[in-house]
């Protein structure tokens, strides 16, 4: 099943369907803390200036969200996943994302099990179906085998099957609500230590994983940097989803005023850990487009960039942002 906005003019709902880059780390400044100037760091991209819209950059562009059901058998995720991405394509999506963990179950005990090297057999399957459906493809995230460590990696390929970026997982999920639920990634994975972004013909994307959305600073950094959608593979659970989900999604939104985009797992309430499902896209004005329920799904939601530069117009706020007092800045890593 998939999800889809209906065209204009049609009764509020939801139809249904047949069927480069670079990294930067972050560091916060305040003159009030130290009379340091605050270092400008060196990149490979100038800044963009969050009002200036790329050129050539098409005014509306589809983006799907793929909410796979996760099975313990790679394999059957690697073929299940590619055929969900042909479909989203046939429905026109430009950029595609599939969900946190996508080629294996979810948890500590899992990721030594699953993990494989970049390049690798997930990689390469990602690879061919973004080149044959020529489209930017998010491949929500692996586990990641490197130099005697793992990561929780997000790849994403370009329409030529070509690697854009390499996305290790920042913020590892430690977290201890007590009765409820106790979970540390740290057990078994090292962090990332830079945050990527990727140009498209569309628009300038960020990415990060799950957690990564909690700090609000990496998506100021994103839009400072020219991204207009930030897109989150992710994995929220039955105590922090409802409670958390959509509430940061759209308050990353507002305060950056750009679109935020969440792929999630479908549920499995049989699995040691089950996903809060709900994969979502928000506008700059912090209205919710699209919203999958917990199963097996794509979300389709038609990203309009004229929308987002007449929300920047009306309320300024980057023009306002009082820099004598506060700078939020990348560190060059």
């Amino acid at each position: 099943m998939a999800l889809y906005p209906q065209p204009a003019g049609y009764k509020a709902g939801w139809g249904r369907a047949g069927g480069g880059g670079r990294s930067i780390g972050l560091r916060i400044f305040s003159p009030w803390l130290t009379r340091q100037r605050p270092h400008q760091p060196e990149i490979s991209a100038q800044p963009v200036h969050p009002m200036v819209l790329p050129r050539r950059a098409m005014a509306t562009f589809r983006l799907a969200l793929i909410q796979l059901q996760v099975s313990s058998i790679k394999s059957d995720n690697l073929t299940r996943a590619c055929g969900l991405v042909r479909e989203a394509a046939t429905q026109g999506a430009k950029i595609v994302s599939l969900p946190e963990c996508f080629n294996s179950p979810y948890g500590t005990k899992y990721f030594p099990e699953y993990a494989e090297k970049i390049p690798g057999e997930s990689t390469q399957k990602l690879s061919e179906v973004a080149k044959e459906c020529s489209i930017y493809l998010i491949g929500g995230s692996i586990p990641e085998a490197d130099a005697g460590k793992l990561y929780n990696t997000s790849v994403v390929f370009g329409p030529e099957g070509n690697l854009l970026v390499k996305h290790r997982k920042i913020h590892l999920f430690d977290i201890d609500v007590p009765g409820k639920i106790t979970f540390q990634e740290s057990k078994t994975l090292s962090p990332g230590d830079s945050f990527s972004t990727f140009d498209t013909p569309y628009c300038r994307v960020g990415l990060g994983i799950c957690y990564d959305i909690r700090f609000a600073e990496l998506a100021q950094i994103y839009a400072q940097r020219g991204c207009q959608l930030l897109v989150y593979p992710a994995a929220f659970n039955l105590t922090t989803g409802p409670a958390h989900w959509e509430l940061l999604q759209r308050g990353r939104a507002v305060d950056n005023q750009v679109y935020v985009a969440t792929a999630s797992p479908a549920r499995d309430d049989k699995a040691s850990y089950v996903a809060w499902g709900h994969s979502t896209v928000v506008n700059p004005w912090g209205e919710v487009l699209a919203k999958a329920g917990t199963e097996e799904t794509i979300v389709y939601s038609d990203i309009d960039l004229k929308k987002l530069a007449e929300i920047r117009q009306q309320i300024p706020i980057f023009s306002q942002k009082r820099s004598d007092l506060y700078t939020v800045e990348a560190k060059n890593l």
